[in-house]
């Protein structure tokens, strides 16, 4: 009788907006090679990614970010000008609710944590239990660009403030090996940049439809509140990266996983989710080029 010697794999998915989509391609590399999750600790879009994997909902959410596009973004940034950010989030969270359905934290087949960071208490927090998409909106709050998440009488943004690749959660874990993905590696020179030749996997038909209905109706409801000037916020995005970046660094060298994977922080802008095939093909590759050589 053949043995999967499968390792069991604590998964640790960092902050980086849309670089994030790369945790897609991890993700599938380690499900094809024997390799079992068995926790899932995320931050920001890694908290997104991972939570939706675990809820077993992963597949419906590559289709959808395969198919959207520049004008479908920007549907879904709520607009609100606010002093404490410039998206309210709410019709993005409401989105993945439609794709994957209410879920509890403690109800998910595997031990998932949403890291976020309390900035009133001026600490990081571990979220374990409760509303799935309310942990991702908060873990996902990048400061100036979505308004903090309330919670308890804190404000909570995005967890990469103080930790972008948090394994500290992982160390109560019993699986094999701990795998981190850090969405704020070296950056790549063009000429290092390799071509990526996947192609956008195909929408059903009946899924497509929804996705159009339900951002046809989020279109009709933007309003004249989006003429605003985005240049500062491009500013503060670049500079906040630029911190978690150097954060990061600091981070994985007081508490290295087992294995690191390095996505480059220059692969796609935070919010280029036009680029999912490319990103999740990135993932996959790295994860490919990393693994292979630790075994």
């Amino acid at each position: 009788m053949a043995t999967t010697n499968m390792k069991t794999v604590s998964l640790v998915l960092g902050s980086g907006g849309a670089r994030g989509l790369a945790h897609i391609g991890v993700i599938h590399w380690l499900e094809e090679n024997n390799y079992e999750i068995r926790s899932i600790v995320g931050c920001s879009i890694g908290a997104v990614i991972g939570g939706i994997y675990a809820a077993g909902k992963l597949d419906v959410y590559e289709q959808w970010v395969r198919s959207i596009t520049k004008v479908d973004i920007v549907t879904l940034l709520d607009l609100s000008w606010e002093k404490g950010g410039l998206v309210r989030g709410d019709k993005l969270i409401n989105t993945l609710i439609k794709l994957v359905g209410e879920q509890l934290i403690e109800d998910l087949p595997f031990a998932f944590t949403a890291v976020a960071t309390d900035i009133k208490a001026q600490k990081e927090i571990w979220i374990k239990s409760g509303n799935l998409f309310d942990a991702m909106r908060a873990s996902f709050a990048i400061p100036l660009l979505f308004t903090p998440f309330k919670n308890k009488g804190g404000e909570l943004v995005d967890g990469g403030v103080l930790n972008p690749v948090p394994i500290a959660p992982t160390f109560g874990d019993e699986t094999d090996i701990t795998i981190a993905v850090n969405l704020g590696g070296r950056a790549q020179h063009p000429e290092e940049q390799k071509t990526l030749s996947i192609a956008p996997a195909s929408t059903p038909s009946a899924l497509r439809g929804k996705i159009n209905r339900f951002i046809k109706q989020l279109q009709q409801s933007v309003t004249s509140r989006g003429n605003g000037d985005w240049g500062a916020y491009n500013i503060a995005i670049q500079a906040f990266e630029t911190m978690q970046s150097t954060i990061a660094r600091q981070k994985l060298a007081a508490y290295p996983p087992d294995i690191l994977i390095e996505i480059p922080r220059n692969a796609c802008h935070t919010l280029a989710f036009d680029r999912a095939s490319e990103m999740i093909e990135l993932g996959y590759r790295h994860a490919k080029e990393c693994l292979s050589k630790a075994e």
